[in-house]
């Protein structure tokens, strides 16, 4: 089983993080049964660092389709030649904070989300793909009109996970972190800090465990310490 992680700068990472990334890898590792892979096209984290906090994370599972200030409509365009390269199997996708930020109101980014959907299944055709909300950064705590963008998003998304979804190639909605608080699990406000990932990583791994069997809970033991 081959998995893709396709985000934006929370996703990449910068030099130091350890990324939800490796958060999944290391979920995945002590898990997952079968044999998998984790692909993508990149490997490094925000301009071109290869300095992950921790050394020892693998070549072969440091592979994505991220990018820092890269949204739905960068990656719409992208994600079938990627998947259809790397044979993806699973897409772990976080994405729509830079959008509404800086490029496209929430319809507008909502039909990228299914340019985005129809892209990957031209690629793989019985792609599975698991889609995480916008979780509200710091400018939305500040600007009422930005706030709302972002949950009418959501509702879009929702609503675009609802309409796309099929039996062959399933496209299933994670849940924002209950526990997710961006002054204790962003650095910034916005990208996760080390708790943070975690709490991303967690409702992947929930979605994959519960609705397909893949892998198991995310460990308790993984989110006691913030700092591993």
């Amino acid at each position: 089983m081959r998995f893709m992680f396709v985000g934006d700068s929370m996703t990449i990472g910068r030099a130091g993080d350890f990324t939800w990334r490796y958060r999944m890898w290391q979920h995945l590792d002590s898990t997952f049964g079968g044999p998998y892979r984790i692909v993508g096209p990149r490997s490094e984290l925000y301009e071109g660092s290869d300095a992950y906090a921790d050394p020892e994370f693998p070549a072969h599972a440091r592979r994505h389709l991220a990018g820092w200030g890269e949204g739905w409509q960068h990656m719409a365009p992208l994600i079938g030649p990627a998947a259809g390269a790397a044979r993806a199997d699973v897409l772990l996708v976080s994405l729509g904070l830079i959008d509404l930020g800086f490029y496209t109101d929430a319809e507008q980014t909502a039909a990228n989300v299914r340019r985005f959907i129809a892209g990957a299944r031209t690629a793989r055709p019985g792609v599975r793909m698991v889609l995480l909300p916008v979780i509200p950064n710091s400018r939305a705590e500040e600007d009422a009109p930005f706030a709302a963008e972002v949950a009418r998003f959501n509702e879009l998304l929702a609503k675009a996970v609802a309409d796309l979804t099929t039996a062959a190639s399933p496209v299933l909605l994670a849940a924002r972190p209950q526990e997710y608080d961006i002054h204790h699990d962003t650095y910034d406000g916005t990208h996760p800090n080390a708790s943070g990932e975690h709490r991303l990583a967690g409702e992947f791994a929930a979605v994959l465990h519960q609705a397909w069997g893949i892998g198991g809970p995310y460990g308790a033991d993984r989110v006691r310490n913030d700092t591993l």
